[in-house]
């Protein structure tokens, strides 16, 4: 299947509101997920075509998600998805590591029993998922019980807030996992701790859990751009 090809389910989707935005989102997440690797072209005309649209509101998406980064827009030579920017994932990382560090604190007061036996159903589905391969699911799961932590505060703005910032990260998470870059049982690992800070209400033990598995993602980098030279840019 040409890489292309993988847009053309948009057209039998359901969607709601301004048609641009849900194109955005589509490519962001095909983009994210490394169906459309760095440097494929998206020429505007071919994918109004695939996605059965019209030119304006992909035009619209493109620009959207040159802003955010995933794609660059070079004048008179067409729209290429960027390469994977290693400073963005460090930059991201230490931006949500300061959110999130300071929203397991206040969760470790916050959190309720019912909080916590959704948290441990979430990571036990987590554990099926990575027992059938299906790394897209554990991944939507892993952000799942992220944004369960900040809803269980009160502060599920503060998760909503990232997801500009981790763009770079999760097209990191996405090779990481399923390449085994990092290991499923690792996270698993790392997310238990974090649900057992909370559990005993310790905010020191929670907030040491979290930073551990907020940094995993600076542990795969140097392996993912050995094997995936393509996919990075360094400068």
């Amino acid at each position: 299947m040409a890489p292309l090809q993988v847009l053309e389910s948009f057209s039998r989707m359901d969607h709601s509101g301004p048609v641009g935005l849900n194109i955005a989102r589509f490519l962001r997440d095909a983009i994210i997920r490394n169906q459309l690797q760095p440097g494929q072209a998206l020429p505007e005309a071919e994918l109004a075509q695939i996605m059965g649209v019209s030119r304006q509101p992909v035009r619209d998406a493109l620009i959207r998600l040159s802003e955010s980064g995933l794609l660059r827009i070079l004048p008179q030579r067409g729209t290429l998805v960027t390469r994977i920017s290693v400073r963005a994932v460090e930059g991201g990382r230490f931006v949500r590591q300061a959110v999130e560090r300071a929203i397991i604190r206040q969760a470790a007061s916050a959190v309720t029993e019912a909080d916590l036996r959704a948290m441990r159903r979430n990571i036990d589905e987590q554990e099926e998922t990575l027992e059938r391969g299906d790394h897209a699911a554990f991944l939507a799961l892993d952000d799942a019980l992220h944004q369960a932590f900040a809803r269980c505060m009160g502060q599920e703005t503060a998760w909503d807030a990232l997801a500009e910032v981790k763009l770079q990260m999760d097209r990191v998470r996405y090779l990481s996992v399923p390449t085994h870059a990092t290991p499923g049982p690792v996270l698993l690992r790392q997310h238990r701790a974090i649900v057992a800070g909370l559990a005993a209400h310790d905010p020191d033990a929670a907030e040491a859990a979290m930073a551990e598995h907020l940094s995993e993602v600076l542990s795969s980098l140097p392996q993912l751009a050995a094997r995936f030279p393509s996919h990075f840019d360094a400068s």
